[in-house]
């Protein structure tokens, strides 16, 4: 069953999305549970996705990118997170850096990286949560000093939970850059083969196992100072504008899981039997799927009203964002988990994808912002 086809999507749109599919299906979907056991990083297929404007999905065409709204890119990153979440995932983290470096970087800069992002040949990643701070991100303590000719800063500090560290060619940091006044925060590129920098051990993970996860360390790196993206002190700013975006995006991908799961089910129950009955026909089972895609309708209109308001530019799209991100990512990984007890045992089992994708989806509720975060940005806005 295509839960899809009650979309009203125009021409373009429905062109990409079978783009996306076509894609998805070709480079990924049979690939996908190979990659979560072996822990492979699929970096080729990553950079085969440029091929398909995948790289740069809201980035101006000027640099390479598709020039696509926010809405769109919630339909790719959907049907990419069909096959799968772990992927799709952090190709909406590789988007989220192109888009702001697209948004807020002097030309010189974005000509320096833009073009080599959207093309996929720099791998990206988004570096704001450390050690000592996850939610509370204005207590980060990583640092960069003006050197004496006050053409580069000495960067010193970590970064924790990184996706892609170690394997990413840019790293997009955020960090304080006024000692005088410690509220300041910048966001900064880093190469990855600059002097000083580190990675940590690849974290053992319950989900995302496709893509690895490192603590970032810099001991010292000296960056151009010309790497700053936007003006100091605006790094907060672009910080949490990439991450309205980036959860619009990550409710997206536990849309496509939730579908998965939903597709899986719906084949599963008219052809198993149980007491002499197909499982259809038991009310319970009836239920449950009608709970399920009901679930998964009102996630995904939630999801792209709030990527409506982003293209608006709305005064209110991160209350709506954080609002998708906490609404979908809670009812999909509860389709997904009900998806698992409705197949019993052969849920369980790798081979059906489906503890693939609960594994997967459960990290959504965490990243971005915990669904707990959410709840403040929502009820700050009310009350």
């Amino acid at each position: 069953m295509n839960l899809n086809s009650n979309l009203e999507l125009n021409n373009d749109q429905r062109a990409f999305v079978n783009s996306a599919k076509q894609f998805a299906n070709e480079f990924i979907i049979d690939k996908a549970i190979e990659w979560d056991k072996k822990g492979i990083f699929p970096k080729e297929v990553l950079k085969k996705s440029a091929e398909y404007g995948f790289a740069g999905i809201y980035v101006s065409e000027d640099y390479g990118g598709a020039g696509l709204s926010r809405l769109d890119a919630a339909l790719i990153f959907e049907e990419l997170a069909y096959a799968c979440p772990s992927t799709s995932a952090f190709l909406s983290i590789h988007n989220m850096t192109a888009w702001m470096l697209d948004q807020y970087g002097n030309k010189e800069l974005k000509e320096k990286y833009l073009k080599t992002i959207t093309k996929m040949d720099n791998i990206c990643s988004y570096c704001l949560t450390e050690p000592g701070s996850g939610s509370d991100s204005n207590a980060m303590r990583t640092k960069g000093y003006n050197d004496k000719s006050n053409s580069s800063l000495i960067v010193s500090g970590s970064k924790a939970f990184i996706s892609g560290a170690g394997d990413s060619d840019l790293y997009f940091v955020m960090m304080k850059t006024d000692l005088e006044n410690k509220n300041e925060t910048s966001c900064v590129i880093i190469e990855k083969n600059i002097g000083g920098i580190s990675f940590g051990k690849n974290e053992e993970k319950m989900g995302w196992k496709n893509q690895p996860t490192r603590v970032v360390s810099f001991d010292n790196c000296k960056v151009p100072a010309e790497n700053i993206i936007g003006k100091p002190g605006e790094g907060f700013k672009i910080a949490m504008q990439g991450l309205d975006g980036g959860r619009i995006n990550i409710a997206s991908c536990s849309l496509g899981a939730a579908r998965y799961c939903i597709d899986k089910c719906l084949s599963y129950v008219n052809e198993r039997k149980q007491f002499g009955k197909f499982l259809k026909d038991f009310q319970n089972i009836q239920f449950k799927i009608s709970d399920m895609i009901t679930d998964y309708n009102a996630a995904r209109l939630m999801v792209h009203q709030a990527a409506n308001a982003l293209d608006k530019k709305q005064n209110d799209t991160t209350v709506k964002s954080a609002m998708a991100k906490k609404f979908a990512t809670d009812l999909c990984y509860r389709i997904c988990d009900e998806a698992l007890q409705i197949h019993g045992g052969y849920g369980y089992l790798s081979d059906y994808g489906i503890e693939k994708m609960v594994r997967d989806c459960r990290v959504h509720k965490i990243l971005e912002g915990t669904n707990e975060i959410m709840k403040l940005i929502i009820s700050r806005k009310f009350l």
